[in-house]
């Protein structure tokens, strides 16, 4: 939002300089991103009147002016402007003078006698660019006719007046305007506002045009008149010419100036058609599809309707018998706009839906003032307001007369009351506050409100769609309290030694572990893109959790794995030359969940588990003299989890995923306890991912949950045997699908006596013809621990172990002894 300090006083006009008034805006939220003067500083400029204009003699584009400056004696000044001619006032840089530098960071241009093809040069006349007012430099810059001789050209073009460039947060839309930031400016300051008066036009004919407006999920409220008459080549008044100049926007024509100066000033965006173009009675609906439409821009757009769903419009239109004439609340069309040509026209102002004009101007490519305001809220309530105030402005610019007011009222936004209560703000703000400081507060924004107790029950006005719940009152009452006379106070707290539970693992350990294997920790949003998500989890339309409001496509749902992030970080290394890729990300993924009940921390059907993932890729050690290079797989990654949870021992079992290679994929399960838990998954990457991602070599990835694995629990001290241990092995011919995990999970459930530890170490699988074994058979070799801590073991004993673990196998595996 850009405005002048001038244009701004005259609304509201407070006992304090520039600087202090942009503190006050600052410290108040509205941050003054820029503020300068309208002109950069130059001297000795004064306005002179040209008495005449010669040919030089040795030039052709070059005149000799005598030149009228008030210093009592005329000046002789050599100008190259094709405009130079007797008669006109223009400014002038007298000797001395210095000029802004051509480029930011130079000197100054000081004006110096001087001599131009012989011909003495007593000054300079000066075009806009030149005394910093824009890059016009075609000519000398016209002053009008009663401009006085001698005077400064700083003082008379208000060249000291300072511009404001406020940077606005989107829930500001009411400061979009002069009367909304003289609003904040009067609350903060206290300095009366002075809101601007006119009086409405009388209907002079009766005639109105008929609207129709089909869609009230669209717009909430249209109001028009017709005017006839008008006289568009009408002169913009100067005094409008400046503000709009000194806004950042540049004079068209009256019309349009005048519409554009309405909503600079009161913030209701309104449009101007010539009514003599318009066919029929007008429709406001939301588009139909293959319409097309010029737009003032020269833009020619084809326009889509509803969705197969028919929920999604891609833009509304206001449109007469032959078709759309202007994107609504974006921008008018080519086909009615305003010309010098025209005499009669319909003037609108509407009340749009921001839900019906969000995101609607970017599909487009581009992006206008109106649809900046209402896909943020427009104050409903000022829509015949403004409507009035610009229609007395083209009849007193550009003449005509006016119709009566047609003003239809549909869907007006109802301000629902937001309770504040006192203790809660002095615990968000951190200082004491009374109600008086309250009240006042409410008062100065000009809110209405009542007190139930020690809790302030307001009605926001309708120009703040901002306010809606207790956090947004709470914002506002530090805002005019004032940021700066908040304390800057540390938080306080008392120092202790919190004793370290030793029965949890906390993730900063799981981190640096992980690292220790070589894994480098990565960080992605929580969010990814539909079909990543998709075809790592395999999960349908309805399982998917969209994103509102996405930042951008390729973030538009929640990750319910960390797979995804891990894999675009793999490629982003590869496509930086990486050959060997070690990744590991901690952090929470997202799935429906109908159980999950609201609580501190939960949302209601949603599960947020936080998981440890990760991604291996390349070479399973760096290239070297001591070990021949081989790619990395599953069981290198599986000992790298096993070397990060120990204590913690896991097993795995053979199991399918949708994003992991069908035979090369498995469960992990957290054993050593009465039964096992399932925590994650591990596996190479599919064949059909691995194609997808364009990768050479198939990654192995593994995903575990961290709140199982972080569960240590204490150890339990064991008194050292004064008896010898003793090893058996037992060789066992199993079926080649038979796994050694199921061989030894038999062995664990016959649950013997003195049997310490049991562990595979050999595994041996004959070639055709070449044993006693057959094609399909294979040999594991277990190693058998057994320990009688209160004697030594007898022979009988141990025999009797080995027999009963013999059975066991041979009972559930269909094992025998080789």
């Amino acid at each position: 939002m850009q405005f002048s300090e001038s244009w701004l006083r005259q609304y509201v006009n407070p006992s304090l300089d520039s600087d202090a008034l942009g503190h006050a805006l600052t410290m108040a939220g509205l941050e003054v991103e820029e503020q300068h003067s309208v002109a950069p500083a130059f001297n000795k400029v004064v306005i002179a009147k040209i008495l005449s204009a010669e040919q030089h003699p040795d030039a052709d584009r070059l005149r000799v002016c005598k030149v009228d400056a008030g210093t009592g004696q005329e000046l002789q000044i050599v100008c190259g402007a094709p405009n130079a001619r007797a008669g006109i006032k223009i400014p002038c840089a007298m000797v001395g003078a210095e000029l802004p530098p051509a480029e930011a960071g130079g000197k100054p241009f000081v004006i110096k006698v001087g001599k131009l093809r012989g011909v003495e040069s007593q000054g300079m006349l000066c075009s806009g660019r030149e005394l910093g007012l824009g890059d016009d430099h075609e000519g000398i810059l016209e002053l009008p006719a009663d401009a006085p001789v001698g005077e400064d050209i700083r003082k008379y073009l208000d060249l000291d007046d300072q511009i404001f460039v406020i940077k606005l947060t989107p829930n500001k839309a009411d400061c979009l305007s002069l009367l909304g930031v003289a609003r904040e400016v009067s609350a903060i300051t206290g300095a009366a506002l002075c809101a601007p008066k006119w009086n409405a036009p009388a209907a002079a004919i009766d005639e109105k045009r008929k609207v129709a407006v089909e869609n009230k999920e669209l717009c909430g409220r249209f109001a028009g008149r017709v005017i006839r008459g008008v006289n568009p080549q009408a002169e913009t008044p100067n005094w409008i010419v400046k503000r709009l100049s000194r806004a950042g926007q540049r004079s068209i024509s009256a019309l349009v100036d005048l519409s554009n100066y309405v909503m600079l000033e009161m913030g209701q965006p309104t449009h101007i058609f010539d009514i003599d173009r318009l066919e029929g009675d007008i429709t406001v609906r939301w588009a139909k599809t293959g319409e097309i439409l010029e737009l003032l821009n020269e833009q020619t757009v084809t326009l889509q309707g509803p969705d197969s769903a028919g929920k999604l419009q891609d833009a509304g239109v206001v449109a007469d018998q032959n078709g759309p004439v202007a994107l609504a609340g974006i921008m008018g069309g080519n086909h009615c706009a305003v010309s010098d040509d025209t005499k009669n026209v319909y003037v609108e102002a509407a009340y749009w839906l921001p839900s019906a004009i969000q995101g609607r101007a970017r599909r487009f490519n581009f992006s206008t003032d109106a649809a900046h305001r209402f896909e943020r809220g427009v104050d409903p309530q000022n829509t015949v307001n403004c409507l009035e105030y610009l229609s007395a402005l083209i009849i007193e610019v550009c003449g005509g007369q006016a119709g009566p007011v047609d003003d239809q009222i549909l869907n007006v936004p109802e301000r629902k009351p937001v309770k504040m209560r006192l203790a809660r703000a002095e615990k968000v703000i951190g200082i004491p506050l009374t109600k008086e400081i309250v009240a006042d507060v409410f008062k100065r924004l000009g809110f209405e409100f009542k007190q139930e107790g020690d809790a302030f029950i307001v009605i926001p006005p309708s120009y703040r769609f901002d306010i809606e719940i207790e956090e947004d009152l709470i914002e506002e009452v530090a805002r005019l309290y004032g940021f700066e006379n908040i304390p800057d106070q540390p938080p306080v707290a008392s120092l202790k030694m919190s004793a370290q539970d030793e029965a949890k693992r906390g993730i900063h350990l799981l981190r640096q572990r992980l690292a220790l294997q070589g894994y480098q920790e990565a960080v992605n949003f929580g969010f990814t893109d539909l079909e990543s998500e998709q075809r790592l989890t395999g999960a349908t339309d309805k399982d998917v959790i969209a994103v509102l409001n996405p930042i951008a496509n390729q973030y538009g749902v929640m990750r319910s794995t960390l797979w995804g992030g891990l894999l675009s970080n793999l490629k982003s290394n590869l496509n930086r030359g990486a050959g060997r890729v070690r990744l590991f990300e901690t952090g929470r993924v997202f799935k429906r969940d109908c159980s999950i009940q609201e609580a501190a921390g939960k949302v209601a059907g949603f599960s947020q588990p936080q998981k440890v993932g990760g991604i291996a890729y390349g070479a399973f050690v760096p290239e070297q003299w001591a070990a021949a290079t081989r790619a990395v797989d599953f069981f290198d990654v599986k000992g790298d989890l096993e070397r990060v949870l120990d204590p913690l021992r896991i097993v795995t079992e053979a199991a399918k995923h949708p994003a992991l290679h069908p035979g090369r994929s498995a469960k992990v399960f957290l054993t050593g306890l009465k039964s096992r838990i399932d925590i994650g998954w591990i596996g190479e990457l599919h064949p059909g991912l691995q194609q997808a991602y364009e990768l050479p070599q198939a990654p192995v990835l593994f995903e575990l949950n961290l709140e199982p694995i972080s569960e240590l629990g204490l150890p339990v001290p064991q008194e050292l045997s004064k008896f010898p241990a003793v090893q058996r092995d037992l060789a066992l011919v199993v079926k080649q699908g038979v796994s050694a995990q199921s061989l030894l999970d038999a062995m664990a459930a016959s649950k013997q006596n003195f049997v310490c530890a049991i562990e595979l170490f050999d595994e041996f699988k004959p070639k055709a013809g070449s044993s006693n074994m057959a094609d399909d058979e294979k040999s594991l070799a277990f190693r058998v621990t057994l320990l009688n801590p209160a004697e030594t073991l007898q022979d009988a004993q141990i025999d009797a172990v080995m027999s009963a673990l013999l059975g066991a196998v041979e009972k559930k595996c269909a094992a025998r002894l080789r």
